[in-house]
């Protein structure tokens, strides 16, 4: 039955099972380095955790059940996700990305993995004629990135899919700013659907982890191998409190988008704000593609004052109140940010400008708070 359930109930109930021993309907935390086995290699199916571990095992499952996959896997963070998917490459393969990125998966392509060989083409994902220009022999893997991190654009992963499927090219998709809820890669043709689970289907700022999901048998057994050899594995405590959060990810991915609609609605009819970047409005250049492929418009957005330079755009981040300054998003309470200094640093400033990240842009992750209240903080902050 489990496995027809709809998505409100896969969060809930999705690859998950009672507790063998006592019925527990929330899987235990087994804080455990290694199993008892009752002569050698001979187990109950868990040996060391960094292979395995019964909590992890359990969000794994769902992890897979809520992104439509066969196969999930936790990883110590995000990155550490994205580093098990490089590491299906080899020296002289090259990798087409998008170039509006978070700035930690632009350090990793292009501070780590350049100097083992790896060639990373970074480029605006709307120009298909461009991707296809890019594509070699050499070519192994499309890296997108949508809703792109900061600037709110929208990549048409079905249109992608069928060109990365032509030219048999894996394509992996960066689900974190839409989460499954919204968005579900797999079912519109990525190989690979990564997730900075920090974020969204964590949901409550208290835990670091990554995820991996998809399809494909061989690959799966790749990042397994991949996952054990390395070793960067989410901790028990860290599955069981991204378990739990997924458990609400339905209804605070319903308030996220219903308060980022009304704030950015209101930072548009602001006298004092030039350019609001955010998906759902119609003159919004990617909003049909976001209508087709996304339930809703997720609960980021980024703006940029009128006449704004660094100092000034800082000013309004510093006064903000109930926004708490701070990197990171997705979590119930409402962040701000400030890309160009703190989660895009890392990314040169002529690169950056060139995908739109100027020193005035300002990001906001829009929390589950009264909206009354965000709006009256970002008042009182704008001026």
């Amino acid at each position: 039955m489990k496995k027809k359930l709809k998505f409100n109930s896969k969060v809930i109930h999705g690859g998950q099972s009672l507790e063998k021993g006592y019925g527990a309907v929330m899987p235990p935390i087994y804080q455990t380095s290694t199993y008892a086995q009752t002569s050698p290699g001979k187990h109950l199916g868990y040996e060391y955790s960094r292979t395995h571990n019964p909590t992890r095992t359990a969000l794994e499952k769902s992890l897979a059940s809520i992104e439509n996959g066969n196969h999930g896997f936790a990883f110590a963070s995000g990155l550490a996700a994205m580093d098990a998917i490089i590491k299906l490459l080899k020296p002289g393969d090259e990798v087409i990305s998008t170039n509006d990125l978070y700035g930690g998966s632009y350090r990793l392509f292009d501070k780590i993995f350049k100097d083992f060989g790896i060639k990373f083409h970074f480029i605006p994902m709307d120009k298909t004629s461009l991707i296809k220009s890019l594509i070699t022999k050499k070519t192994k893997l499309i890296w997108v990135e949508t809703p792109t991190n900061p600037m709110m654009n929208i990549i048409d992963i079905e249109l992608i899919s069928n060109i990365s499927r032509n030219n048999k090219i894996l394509l992996a998709v960066d689900n974190t700013f839409a989460s499954p809820y919204l968005q579900k890669p797999l079912n519109l043709g990525a190989d690979i659907v990564m997730h900075s689970a920090t974020k969204y289907l964590a949901g409550h700022s208290d835990v670091i982890l990554g995820s991996i999901v998809l399809n494909d048998d061989v690959i799966a057994e790749k990042i397994r191998f991949i996952q054990n050899a390395s070793g960067a594995i989410c901790g028990p405590m860290d599955s069981f409190l991204t378990l739990r959060g997924i458990k609400t990810l339905h209804l605070r991915m319903k308030r996220h988008c219903k308060n980022a609609k009304k704030i950015a609605h209101y930072l548009k009819s602001h006298s004092k704000i030039e350019k609001v970047f955010w998906p759902g409005f119609q003159n919004h250049p990617n909003h049909e593609i976001a209508k087709k492929q996304m339930k809703n418009f997720g609960g980021m957005l980024s703006f940029i004052p009128k006449g704004s330079d660094y100092k000034s755009a800082v000013k309004i981040v510093e006064k903000l109140e109930l926004f708490t300054l701070a990197e990171s998003l997705g979590g119930v309470e409402s962040l701000a940010g400030h890309p160009a200094s703190m989660t895009h640093a890392s990314i040169p400033k002529i690169e950056r400008e060139k995908s739109g990240v100027v020193d005035s842009l300002i990001r906001l992750s829009v929390g589950i708070e009264d909206v009354e209240d965000l709006i009256l903080d970002l008042d009182k902050a704008i001026g």
